[in-house]
């Protein structure tokens, strides 16, 4: 952590990315000065010049970087040849990635790490929810903008706790020192970086190995991959499953739809539980718990004249597609669901690919658009590009119902196909969330 000093400046490289803006969110509170940098606007960078920091727009340049800067903290995507990383090392400024500035903050209070290939961001800000409601007062950093916290990805409380989203991702997790961690799900996922799952529980061991002997491991039983990394631990473990008692009552109460989310909140609660919290105060927290951003949001809207319920979902991999669509499926029984699906990275659908065919033509949906891949810069094969698109994920499924459209087409085939009353699923985690600002935006400004 910088020195505590108002003075103290910091500059981060790709300020709009939804981890280090939380991060710059976090400092800014704190009282120190930042300023960023970022290829493009957004609705996170506009709360960050709210809260008073400086940020350029636009291709990074080295003028970005003033001399006086203390230290700079870089996006993982950020590459050795950006011109403000090679300045920062030209100037002897201290560089940080992201994990790593927020492993140091993990020294210096009381962290709990949520982490896993699903669930991380709804139990973060579950179990931020829950010491908030107790008045534990947790400092909470997340993957997500959270609805209960100001629409913020960054909640600063005054108490020793503090709460993270811990990717496992380029095995950043391995940065932090939580004395608490909950495991929500392992299975094969980033398989560009891991090769396969042995690596991924390999490194999962790893992490578990950052907790102190007094630490404690919270952890969802039914998931075999977890259990088969934690029933050796020598350190307190506390399981939780679908089969408890405390399933069926949250089933009733929570708002968000689907098994997974009972899980998550099965999660947290159990962390409420290792800290006394009274069983109390977190049911009635998780029962006014409203989802957050791109995690089954649900918004009501209008798509040429006729009244949709859109969801907008980060949902990426096929375990995903699965729970979210079977969710809205629960929610809502005798609707027609359609779903707007856009693949992330071409090295995901490509590992995946079998997978991504049997989540899509067994989801239980009416109509599934498949756009074009999302193309995640600095982290694509070119060999790989040309091994796999939507079309081909379309055709394979071999359904009538699933269909792939170029991205730019997708709303005029909803304006002329829509019949008015579906539920509409945007999912995804790149650049299909423009579809839904778009929905909501001209609803916004119809006043409907």
């Amino acid at each position: 952590m910088p020195v505590k000093n108002l003075k103290t400046k910091i500059h981060f490289i790709g300020i709009g990315g939804i981890g280090v803006s939380a991060l710059a969110k976090y400092y800014l509170a704190k009282g120190y000065k930042v300023s960023g940098s970022d290829l493009t606007d957004s609705e996170i960078i506009k709360s960050l010049r709210k809260k008073g920091a400086k940020i350029y727009i636009g291709k990074h340049k080295e003028k970005n970087l003033k001399k006086e800067v203390d230290l700079v903290i870089f996006s993982p995507a950020v590459g050795q040849n950006n011109p403000e990383f090679k300045k920062a090392k030209k100037l002897k400024i201290k560089l940080q990635s992201y994990p790593q500035a927020l492993g140091d903050l993990t020294k210096e209070y009381f962290t709990v790490a949520v982490s896993g290939t699903h669930g991380k961001s709804t139990t973060t800000c579950l179990a931020g929810l829950l010491l908030t409601r107790a008045g534990l007062d947790p400092t909470v950093i997340a993957g997500t903008k959270m609805k209960e916290f100001e629409n913020s990805n960054c909640r600063v409380g005054r108490s020793q706790y503090l709460i993270i989203e811990a990717d496992e991702h380029f095995a950043s997790f391995l940065n932090y020192w939580p004395k608490i961690v909950i495991l929500t799900s392992i299975e094969a996922d980033h398989l560009d970086y891991y090769k396969n799952l042995g690596n991924i529980l390999r490194t999962f061991k790893k992490y578990l190995a950052h907790l102190p002997k007094e630490g404690l491991i919270i952890a969802n039983e039914d998931d075999k991959n977890i259990y088969q990394i934690t029933k050796n631990k020598k350190q307190t473990k506390r399981y939780f499953s679908l089969k408890q008692k405390g399933a069926k009552k949250l089933k009733k109460i929570l708002r968000v739809p689907g098994e997974h989310n009972i899980s998550n909140a099965l999660g947290a609660l159990t962390l409420a539980r290792a800290l006394r919290i009274p069983d109390k105060i977190s049911f009635k927290a998780l029962a006014e718990y409203k989802s957050s951003w791109r995690r089954f949001e649900i918004i009501k809207t209008k798509v040429a004249k006729k009244f949709i319920t859109l969801i907008s979902d980060y949902g990426h991999h096929p375990t995903e597609i699965r729970a979210t669509l079977k969710a809205a499926r629960e929610k809502y029984p005798k609707k027609k669901i359609w779903c707007v699906f856009q693949p992330h990275q071409y090295q995901r659908t490509f590992y995946l690919f079998e997978d991504f065919v049997k989540a899509l033509k067994s989801a239980p949906a009416d109509k599934i658009i498949i756009t074009d891949i999302y193309d995640v810069a600095g982290r694509e094969e070119k060999a790989i590009k040309k091994k796999v698109n939507s079309k081909k994920l379309a055709e394979k499924t071999k359904k009538e119902n699933v269909i792939y459209l170029p991205k730019e087409k997708v709303l005029n085939f909803l304006e002329k196909n829509l019949k008015g009353n579906e539920v509409v699923i945007i999912m995804g985690a790149g650049n299909i969330y423009d579809l839904t600002i778009h929905l909501t935006e001209k609803a916004i400004k119809k006043k409907i």
